[in-house]
């Protein structure tokens, strides 16, 4: 049953009957079973915080209502404003971040939050979708202005100059603070996006297979505490396995149905169960299958999402929309690769489940504008 009539003019109207209904659902129904789960996962945590026992679960829906409204009304956005709004985004999302190595909050050895009203901020969460959205209308723009200007073959290096300053000041900021985990997801969405611009297959493969790997080396001698999750995840005697110890533990007592709602015990030993592990979390109480679910959701998210920029024309669509998508995408797979251990561990939510109300907010805001670019426009109108 259809909420509006088709001869219904209104902007709400017609933004229903363009928008993109199975993925709105589908995003919806991702923020509900979050909810859920941190509700299951949360007060053990709280309980050894001494806190009160919905203290988690309280702040995660004082966030889930702004990320609603984010999302719906970013989808409301033209591409136009969208990218504008990017921009505001993306150059105040750095001017906090280097505000945060001056006076943020340090935790765990990382300054990446900045106090406001009683909340935790982390401002390179908002900086990864206005990144996405922003490269892709200056690789667009430039690409444009380059072919109509002589009609030849565009240069490559001018295209990407300004995308190329955008990134390495991205990263060292990440590096300051540090957060090599971010840094390495927007490395591979924006090489994703360089990619759906056209960059020959060869030198994709000349990347990885020579950036990556000294860019890595790099790394894992620059920082101590990858080096340490390097060492124990290929060798676990080395060091300290107790946390994938634990989230692998929540998932053989979870066998193929789980132990049931809110009936889970690992969670009551593994720390961060309702952030960093809460796959872990449904897995044990919600069993095999609903975690086999949870991952088609996202899959399905992902392939629509792209399914629907394959017929799309415009350049800035199907570089900001494939760019907000693998993401996403990346995003969960490494949070539960982390959490089955075939990944190193790595403190990332899983998009729209973990609790963390940075994480969600930026979440929502860039599936706002999937949803925005996604929607059905006549043609001409792409950049009204």
């Amino acid at each position: 049953m259809n909420v509006f009539n088709r001869t219904d003019k209104t902007m709400l109207a017609n933004w229903w009957w363009t928008i993109d209904r199975p993925i709105l659902m589908a995003l919806i129904l991702l923020m509900g079973t979050g909810l859920f789960l941190v509700a299951a996962a949360s007060p053990s945590v709280a309980q050894r915080l001494d806190l009160d026992a919905f203290y988690f679960t309280i702040r995660h829906m004082v966030f889930l209502i702004p990320a609603v409204i984010i999302m719906v009304g970013v989808s409301f956005l033209s591409p136009r404003q969208l990218w504008r709004f990017s921009i505001c985004v993306l150059g105040m999302s750095f001017i906090a971040m280097g505000l945060t190595l001056i006076s943020g909050d340090e935790i765990k050895g990382a300054k990446r939050w900045l106090s406001l009203f009683g909340f935790s901020l982390q401002p390179s969460e908002f900086a990864k979708p206005a990144f996405v959205v922003v490269t892709a209308w200056l690789i667009s723009v430039h690409q444009e202005k380059t072919e109509s200007f002589d009609g030849r073959k565009r240069n490559f290096w001018a295209d990407y100059l300004l995308c190329g300053f955008l990134y390495v000041l991205y990263l060292t900021l990440l590096g300051l603070q540090p957060d090599i985990g971010m840094a390495f997801v927007v490395t591979m969405v924006f090489g994703a996006q360089i990619f759906l611009a056209g960059l020959p297959l060869r030198w994709l493969v000349a990347g990885i297979l020579c950036l990556i790997p000294l860019g890595g080396i790099g790394v894992y001698l620059g920082f101590g505490h990858v080096q340490s999750r390097f060492d124990r995840f290929f060798n676990p005697e080395q060091g300290d396995t107790y946390q994938i110890e634990q989230s692998l533990e929540a998932f053989r007592q979870g066998g193929l149905t789980g132990a049931g709602p809110g009936q889970g015990t690992v969670k009551l030993h593994l720390p961060d169960s309702h952030a960093d592990f809460i796959f872990s979390v449904a897995g044990e109480e919600l069993g095999f299958f609903f975690a086999l679910a949870l991952i088609c959701l996202y899959g399905f998210i992902f392939l629509r999402g792209f399914n629907r920029i394959m017929g799309s024309d415009y350049l800035f669509t199907i570089l900001a929309v494939g760019g907000l998508l693998v993401q996403f995408g990346l995003q969960a797979f490494i949070h539960m690769g982390s959490s089955l251990n075939i990944l190193p561990t790595k403190g990332m939510t899983l998009p729209f489940i973990s609790y963390g109300g940075s994480s969600m907010l930026a979440v929502a805001f860039a599936m706002g504008g999937v949803l925005s670019l996604t929607r059905r426009r006549r043609m001409g109108a792409e950049y009204l």
